[in-house]
């Protein structure tokens, strides 16, 4: 069986991250399967989806890794492109990527105890984004 739901979230951009665990956790509650997996998508290609320890300390180290293999302040030929400012923005969301698969069981899914599903915003500017949810099994 499959079942498809969608997460709204408005970000703040400049790497704001967002923990959507329990929204994700709810929608798996709400479906009809009760075993399987879930992909998480997120739509657009300045943002990504990984998980983490959902913490300030890592909260802050994940903004300056990324500062550092995708400054903001040097030349994208994105940029020269298309003037936007963003070409930090699509350097670094394709790093991290943009799904994830969670596996869940009896309506739970299977995570670490310090381990949370997280949105990453990359863009330069707050943005409304889409969370494409995939539940999959029986």
């Amino acid at each position: 069986m499959v079942e498809s739901a969608t997460l709204q979230l408005s970000s703040k951009g400049n790497c704001d991250i967002i923990d959507i665990t329990s929204q994700v956790d709810q929608v798996i509650h709400d479906s009809s399967v009760n075993n399987g997996t879930v992909t998480v998508f997120i739509t657009g290609s300045t943002a990504g989806v990984t998980t983490v320890e959902y913490e300030s300390g890592l909260i802050d180290d994940l903004d300056k890794l990324f500062e550092r293999i995708a400054p903001k302040n040097i030349a994208y030929d994105h940029d020269a492109r298309w003037g936007d400012g963003n070409g930090h923005s699509h350097v670094r969301a394709s790093l991290l990527g943009s799904s994830l698969v969670v596996p869940f069981e009896d309506k739970r899914l299977i995570l670490g105890t310090w381990q949370q599903i997280i949105v990453i915003d990359f863009d330069n500017r707050p943005r409304n984004r889409t969370v494409l949810l995939q539940i999959m099994g029986e």
